[in-house]
């Protein structure tokens, strides 16, 4: 695991980045992540827990949504701050490079360490969480309910069959049947 100072250093830099943040993109969606990640770690010998948590916890410190960065310039401010070597940084930013759903649509990442936090990342838009997500991000960007909806086709939907690990693949089922089921409701309800 990341040393416990950088560690938390790394939480408050977060929570500094993200305290406006309305859109499902926050804090609180990055600790998520960082859970995810670590849980699926322990399932996955060999990885480099670490990276992990560190690129769990900045994955989204320079998402394209967000930010008008390039190369991952606020991770690698942070991570320079915080005397993290460059090749150190530079392994850091290949696995946050990785996540992105539609930067790298039906790309799978190279490395183990990229492969678990796609997958920790993949699992916090499933379930009860990912539904509530997609309305934030949807009623602070203008989309209607419609397309909000239309979103779990484009791609929620598909996450369960794109995970790469099987302690993600495993933690999937249960949160994509939720998103299912709420369709059917929503289908029931005449919303659709």
């Amino acid at each position: 695991m990341a040393g416990k100072d950088l560690t938390e250093k790394t939480l408050e830099y977060i929570r500094a980045l993200f305290r406006d943040n309305t859109d499902g993109h926050g804090a609180d969606h990055t600790l998520r992540v960082y859970r995810n990640a670590v849980q699926i770690a322990e399932n996955e010998p060999g990885c480099d827990r670490e990276l992990i948590a560190l690129a769990a916890l900045l994955h989204d410190a320079d998402d394209h949504k967000l930010f008008r960065t390039e190369n991952n310039a606020n991770a690698r401010a942070f991570l320079a701050e915080n005397g993290v070597p460059e090749d150190r940084t530079d392994r850091i930013c290949e696995v946050i490079n990785a996540v992105s759903f539609s930067r790298n649509r039906g790309k799978v990442p190279e490395t183990p360490e990229g492969k678990i936090v796609q997958d920790a990342d993949r699992l916090d838009a499933l379930g009860a969480v990912g539904i509530a997500r997609t309305f934030a991000y949807g009623g602070k960007n203008g989309r209607s309910l419609e397309d909000s909806v239309q979103h779990f086709y484009d791609k929620l939907l598909l996450l369960k069959d794109r995970l790469n690990t099987e302690t993600g693949k495993q933690l999937a089922d249960g949160r994509h049947a939720f998103l299912e089921a709420f369709l059917q409701e929503l289908e029931k309800e005449g919303t659709l």
